[in-house]
């Protein structure tokens, strides 16, 4: 007996697909399956996490339905994998109130630390929202740098010590200890594969979103916002070291590296996000979990309006609106930071813990076969 009625229902086509293995060359997951007879709760949970619901396999499938067997991997590890984030979140309460109310609660985390912002300014210095501020250090005349940085660090440091926990558990309910370290091969096959989005093809053909002609659109879209997302990030960590290194305040010449970085990265957030959330709306819903439209649609749009609003405070930064839309944009920010553990944030973070065991899988599978 499994813990839920859905792994219970993955159980069943796992064992299913385990006697027909028509789509062993599709993806990691089936082969994943192939080496396991009986299959427990942290399995499931790793097949469904290998999962990167490319469809190709409801396709070729010739079980699906209406046939009786009623064989749908697709929604069936789409929904394992939803659940599965909430089984493994820390604090668990606070998965399934985002789960439920994901679109409300980003939004009103945004509005309400650009309100906070927007009123500690106008009340020590008004004169900030009535001209115009230029040069080194016109951000902080918003609000001082090591207040911004000690709100901002510790909801930073809160959503690393959330998806840390949550890893962890992940990692030991699918068989690995913690502590253990893996190979450097099968490292770097895993860091290779979610790089390429190597599963996330169809076995080749493409990504089958709707109808029955694949594409790489959805590869593509993840990839701008992926990379867009490593670029801002890359911004960051390179401001912070011009200002504690060398004693350069923000904000910068458009040539300077943490400028360059940033509205690349913005731009592969506001179009990445943007692609995804248009193809979601289209996909085959018998592909999809129907009631994880609000994580989904939370989590790409507070992505999206991270680079939006970056870009706009970027082109308005030199203007009377540059305190409004710095205050909107570090609330944005902000609500993504303390939504990232119990939203669709995790999953690239679980598929990429996923795809380290399955390399140690076969690793080990291919050095058992030679001696």
């Amino acid at each position: 007996m499994h813990g839920t009625q859905i792994l219970e229902e993955t159980d069943r086509l796992m064992t299913v697909c385990n006697s027909c293995r028509y789509c062993e060359g599709l993806c990691a997951v089936f082969p994943a399956m192939e080496m396991r007879r009986a299959f427990s709760d942290g399995d499931l949970n790793y097949l469904a996490n290998l999962c990167h619901g490319c469809g190709a396999c409801y396709t070729d499938c010739q079980f699906s339905p209406p046939h009786e067997f009623n064989v749908n991997v697709p929604r069936t590890l789409a929904i394992a994998r939803n659940e599965s984030y909430a089984a493994y979140a820390w604090p668990r309460a606070f998965a399934g109130l985002f789960a439920r109310n994901g679109v409300v609660i980003s939004a009103i985390a945004a509005l309400s630390v650009a309100a906070f912002i927007y009123g500690f300014a106008a009340a020590n210095d008004p004169a900030v929202f009535q001209g115009v501020n230029t040069g080194p250090g016109a951000f902080y005349k918003l609000m001082q740098h090591n207040a911004m940085a000690a709100l901002f660090g510790a909801a930073f440091l809160y959503a690393i010590l959330a998806l840390i926990m949550g890893v962890r558990a992940f990692w030991r309910d699918i068989g690995e200890p913690v502590g253990m370290t893996t190979d450097a091969r099968s490292l770097f096959r895993a860091i290779r594969d979610a790089g390429e989005l190597r599963y996330l093809d169809g076995g080749g053909v493409g990504c089958f979103n709707e109808g029955d002609h694949p594409t790489d659109r959805r590869r593509i879209f993840h990839h701008l916002t992926f990379y867009g997302f490593a670029l801002c990030f890359a911004s960051t960590c390179v401001a912070t070291l011009y200002h504690y290194l060398l004693a350069r305040e923000a904000p910068y010449a458009w040539t300077d590296l943490p400028v360059v970085l940033g509205a690349l990265g913005g731009i592969g957030l506001v179009i990445g996000p943007a692609g995804l959330l248009i193809l979601k709306g289209r996909r085959d819903q018998v592909l999809v979990d129907p009631g994880s439209a609000g994580m989904d649609a939370a989590f790409m749009m507070m992505l999206f309006l991270t680079g939006l609003t970056g870009l706009t405070l970027l082109l308005g930064r030199d203007t009377a609106t540059m305190g409004p839309l710095l205050a909107l944009h570090l609330g944005v920010v902000f609500a993504l930071f303390i939504t990232m553990p119990y939203g669709k944030f995790v999953h690239g973070i679980y598929r990429f813990v996923a795809l380290v065991r399955y390399a140690r899988e076969r690793q080990m599978m291919v050095h058992g076969a030679g001696e």
